[in-house]
């Protein structure tokens, strides 16, 4: 000790490091109010100077109304992380929030701050920005990066959840109120993994450019209301549609469709179909799943083509639809013609030969894709119910007919490898399973198909499949083409 330096009290004498912290006063179980207000204190003078905002006037203390960007973020994170645990425990615990903590989305070391949600103007077109308040609850996200919810709770302060609609790889789909215009709506939910963030952005932006140019909403495409980030979530809000055709489909116990109403399904999804590659963009993943009725409600009809067993029987019945009008979605994978980066597209089933094949794909991949649902709608089955390339191309030629030699000569990679001289499909080979060659032989050709369950309008939609399957996608109907067939002359259903 240095002369004449006085001596400390027993109590404050320096404490020699230690690897374990010691629990003092309670600092791990924190006031959440308490902390809630030191997390807006320390963040809002760098946020609001980057934003252009003056800072606020207090008087200078050694710096600390200056502090280094990296303290703030170790603040902001420590005291988010302690505040929203105490909260997960305590969730009856409201936070009251100052005017401070309403600050634009931004990232602060890793974690998301209050945040930007961005709504779509109607009358001009252009996007605007309205500021979000802060969340009252904290729900976190499962291992997975779903979000973790329950009924009631919200998405910041204008969504409640009502319920789950539907869940996928990307996210969760939640039927919300909102709360400031007393509408339901439909949120999509966006897995916290860095690649489905940056495909539901993709997905934001093609949504954008298809509803500048559809005011109206008449395109059959799904409409875009606005979208915003949640806890390090993307959310995106659509107007509330009714279930899809594939639902529908499965809760009618996989019963057809009517021709009328796949005539109408078709019409109008080629209509979208035609418009979106007007605006020189390709969906990519066409299916039932990703065309929505505009309405849930059905009637019960009798269905004719069900043979009773006996005459004392009632008419068998099925479930139709009260209206056949229809909205596509699912834009995530939608891609602009000449930036087709991605070798294989589309889900399997739906998927066209030269994506197979590896020739290169376009437009008409989309129409190949078209053709196998209005089949599907018409059977209640799916068509191509395969499992690899080899057998989906011997389903192709047992219902269409053989792959044309010169599209075989255009394959790339690894498909030339299922062809015997690039001249016939090597089906079966030695490693085909009895199981695949039985699912093969199973399916008919495309003529009995359509005539087996099209009746009086079988000859109009065989013409017109006929036209989408064409293996050469550049002999291949477009959507606009298809559009004046006969089989779709008739005025849709209301």
């Amino acid at each position: 000790m240095a002369v004449g330096a006085v001596p400390l009290p027993p109590s404050l004498e320096p404490v020699p490091p230690s690897s374990k912290r010691q629990k003092r006063l309670g600092w791990d179980v924190p006031d959440p109010v308490l902390l809630s207000r030191m997390a807006a204190d320390l963040s809002s003078t760098l946020l609001l100077e980057e934003a252009g905002y003056p800072p606020p006037k207090r008087r200078r203390r050694l710096g600390w109304d200056a502090p280094d960007p990296a303290f703030i973020a170790d603040m902001v994170r420590l005291h988010l992380k302690l505040a929203s645990k105490f909260l997960e425990d305590h969730a009856s615990i409201k936070v009251p929030l100052t005017e401070e903590s309403l600050v634009s989305s931004r990232q602060c070391g890793g974690v998301q701050l209050p945040f930007e949600s961005e709504d779509l103007d109607k009358e001009s077109g252009k996007q605007t920005s309205s500021v979000a308040s802060m969340p009252s609850t904290t729900l976190g996200d499962d291992k997975n990066g779903h979000i973790n919810f329950h009924i009631g709770d919200s998405l910041n302060s204008r969504y409640k959840i009502l319920k789950k609609i539907g869940e996928g790889t990307f996210g969760r789909v939640l039927e919300c109120m909102d709360l400031e215009v007393q509408e339901i709506v439909a949120v999509k939910v966006v897995r916290n993994v860095k690649k489905y963030k940056e495909d539901a952005m993709i997905e934001i932006n093609h949504l954008q450019t298809i509803g500048k140019n559809d005011r109206s909403g008449s395109r059959g495409c799904v409409q875009m209301k606005r979208w915003f980030d949640y806890q390090n979530h993307v959310c995106i809000v659509f107007e509330k549609l009714g279930s899809s055709l594939f639902d529908f489909l499965k809760e009618n116990d996989f019963q057809p469709f009517s021709v009328d109403q796949v005539r109408c399904f078709g019409r109008q999804l080629l209509e979208s179909v035609a418009y979106i590659h007007s605006l020189n963009l390709i969906h990519t993943d066409l299916k039932p799943e990703n065309i929505l009725l505009v309405s849930s409600d059905y009637k019960e009809v009798v269905d004719y083509r069900v043979h009773k067993h006996a005459s004392n029987q009632p008419n068998p019945t099925r479930r139709a639809p009260r209206s056949s009008r229809i909205k596509l979605i699912d834009f995530g994978g939608t891609t602009y013609d000449g930036e087709c980066s991605f070798l294989v597209v589309s889900t399997r089933h739906y998927r066209a030969p030269e994506v197979i094949l590896g020739s290169g794909w376009s437009y008409p991949c989309d129409i190949w894709s078209i053709a196998c649902i209005l089949l599907e709608l018409c059977s209640g089955k799916v068509l191509f119910q395969t499992r690899d390339d080899l057998e989906h191309l011997a389903m192709m030629e047992r219902v269409i007919g053989p792959i044309p030699s010169y599209m075989i000569r255009k394959s790339k990679g690894q498909a030339l490898k299922y062809f015997i001289q690039e001249r016939k499909l090597n089906w079966p080979d030695r490693y085909t399973s009895r199981d695949s060659i039985r699912a093969v032989l199973r399916i008919r050709g495309l003529r009995d198909l359509v005539m087996n369950h099209a009746d009086k309008s079988s000859r109009s939609l065989l013409d017109l499949l006929q036209q989408m399957f064409c293996y050469d996608p550049s002999k291949r109907i477009t959507a606009k083409e298809a559009l004046q067939h006969p089989f779709l002359q008739v005025p849709l259903e209301e």
